[in-house]
């Protein structure tokens, strides 16, 4: 009943906003991303280069810093009175046991320093270990400079000195520590057998010094093994996703009006409650999210690091983004699925109402904190063939669709809608109710920054540094992501229309077009000769 009361008073005060009865520029473009070179591509219907969508500054965090008067050098005496790393204060940081650095008011941040400085402050000893905020910010953004097994080496040498120094009674609970979470964190960097072998090496020397360790190493190489089975069949799963949704229908218009209704059917034939598809459309979100790994944000941006004039940091077949670009194939599909249910039916009175349908669900969205597919339905609704439909959005009631294209607006680096994203964070945050938790960001636009931010700062100083206040900010924007995925669905699920949103056929772009010059006649030479190219 709390619920009830608390969605009816939202959505009285969204009803009572009011914004200017305008159109925004309906050519908004899909999306897709490129592994090798980590930039973006618009296109798709409409695409002119007139988009308001397409004039995106991206705030760029002021993280260039160069060198640093007092560079952080730490030696291995210094650090044993250390207690815990000091990092620059980036808000609450994800780490895999949820905990929020305290961070050490009085010591200075680390803006810089040398790379074997870096992995030296990961590597913990008798009487210290890192905070976990470091090793995130660190395994994280290593794998730019060092391979994960290399990296790993390095421990598995620190192994060795300690256990020459017969200290491994008191440091092997530590690296134990580290290595659990560093399999929580990123457990695919543990799918290549050289890290196994090394992991199993780490394990035989620690191990004989407690059998109690045993237990807990038992239990870190079952969770693992079981992350990492998630993970294949999570890709398994988007093999045959990407499987069944190629197929559209046929571009020529005369194709999909001999098709009889049994053979293609209309999404409000399988649901008609807006509140009920946000709530499956947010089931798809968090499951691919659930996917996302947070190395593979670093991945589709590494690059070569400079110092190294033979190799890159990944190979092409290390460097994968599977689950990523999964999710960003999701989105063009929801927009492409959007309008395709706008211009299929033959009638105005029934493109208005799949209009005024999608208008609930991208609300019911908003209120969920499902940004992403609440993008995706305006997009899709402001593609060129959708939004030519004048006499079709004339008999829509298209109030609401204001409000929300005005909460979307790119307008000052889309600076209404990162309110409304803090404001879900903080609902987040607070809730007591798990439909409360739910934070689904604008994911292309969360990659663009992300971009930005690796294109505007340089990974190494002048001096060789590497540049660590940049990858502090890197954490802190992969960080709050890694904290919204691990938010479970509390939706019950609808087979019929999970299996319909993955499915369903969809116009492909020449489509589209057809069927909306169908709907309403061309109204200038341009559309006229169009139309005849099409046919």
């Amino acid at each position: 009943e709390r619920e009830m009361r608390v969605r009816k008073r939202t959505r009285n005060a969204f009803s009572r906003q009011r914004s200017p009865r305008r159109r925004c520029d309906p050519h908004i473009p899909s999306l897709s991303l490129s592994s090798e070179t980590g930039q973006l591509f618009w296109g798709g219907a409409g695409c002119n280069g007139r988009s308001r969508y397409l004039s995106i500054c991206i705030y760029m965090p002021c993280m260039c810093v160069l060198n640093s008067p007092h560079p952080l050098h730490f030696h291995s005496q210094a650090r044993r009175g250390m207690p815990q790393t000091v990092c620059p204060a980036a808000g609450t940081m994800f780490t895999p046991s949820g905990f929020n650095p305290h961070l050490d008011e009085g010591g200075p941040p680390i803006t810089s320093a040398s790379l074997d400085t870096l992995i030296q402050h990961l590597v913990p000893t008798t009487d210290y270990y890192p905070e976990k905020a470091y090793v995130f910010t660190f395994l994280l953004s290593a794998r730019l400079f060092i391979s994960p097994p290399e990296l790993l080496a390095r421990l598995c040498e620190t192994c060795i000195k300690q256990q020459q120094l017969d200290q491994m009674r008191k440091f092997g609970p530590k690296i134990l520590q580290l290595l659990t979470e560093w399999t929580e964190t990123f457990p695919t960097d543990f799918r290549e057998e050289k890290m196994v072998g090394l992991f199993k090496d780490i394990i035989h020397r620690i191990a004989p010094c407690d059998e109690a360790y045993w237990k807990t190493l038992s239990q870190v190489l079952q969770t693992l093994n079981q992350k990492l089975a998630a993970i294949a069949q999570g890709e398994e799963c988007i093999v045959k996703v990407n499987a069944s949704s190629v197929s559209s229908i046929s571009d020529k218009l005369v194709a999909f009006k001999t098709k009889s209704p049994p053979i293609q059917k209309e999404m409000l034939s399988i649901c008609n409650d807006p509140y009920t598809l946000a709530q499956q459309l947010t089931y798809i979100e968090l499951e691919h999210l659930s996917h996302i790994g947070p190395e593979e944000f670093v991945q589709a941006f590494v690059q070569k690091d400079k110092l190294d004039s033979t190799q890159p940091c990944f190979s092409e077949q290390k460097k994968k983004t599977t689950n990523l670009e999964a999710y960003v194939r999701w989105f063009n599909r929801l927009c492409y699925l959007v309008a395709t249910e706008i211009c299929m039916p033959a009638k105005k009175k029934q493109r208005a109402q799949v209009i005024e349908f999608f208008i609930d669900v991208a609300r019911e969205c908003f209120n969920i904190g499902n940004f992403n597919s609440l993008m995706a339905i305006i997009s899709g609704m402001n593609m060129s063939p959708v939004s030519r439909l004048k006499k079709t959005w004339g008999k829509a009631k298209t109030a609401k669709f204001f409000i929300l294209e005005h909460q979307m607006d790119p307008t000052g680096n889309f600076y209404n809608y990162r309110t409304a994203l803090r404001g879900a964070a903080h609902r987040s945050q607070t809730a007591n109710s798990n439909r409360e938790k739910i934070v689904i960001p604008f994911f292309s636009l969360l990659i663009k920054d992300i971009y930005f931010l690796n294109e505007g700062c340089a990974n190494r100083l002048p001096n060789g540094h590497v540049h660590f206040a940049k990858f502090v900010e890197l954490a802190r924007q992969v960080g709050e992501f890694m904290t919204w995925k691990q938010m479970e669905c509390p939706f019950e699920t609808d087979r019929s229309i999970l299996h319909y949103l993955h499915t369903a056929p969809i116009f492909s772009e020449d489509g589209l077009y057809l069927a909306s010059y169908e709907s309403e006649s061309p109204e200038n030479q341009v559309e006229k000769d169009r139309w005849k190219a099409l046919r």
